[in-house]
């Protein structure tokens, strides 16, 4: 099963299979926080809809983000 991962530093998105220890390879961040959006919703996302789920995610969480 792919599952999307959600960096909690940056907010950089990634899908994965058959891993618990998901690494951010934008920031470093050595654990990605899973998210509870399905690889179908995922993919059918845009780039922009993507940012603003990101951008949401972060501010909902108390994080800054960066860009």
């Amino acid at each position: 099963m792919i599952k999307v991962y959600i960096c909690p530093d940056c907010g950089w998105m990634r899908m994965v299979s058959r891993r618990k220890e998901v690494e951010c390879h934008r920031c470093g961040v050595t654990q990605m926080t899973l998210t509870n959006l399905t690889m179908a919703k995922y993919s059918d996302m845009t780039e922009k809809e993507r940012n603003d789920y990101s951008e949401a995610w972060l501010y909902i969480h108390n994080r800054k983000g960066s860009k």
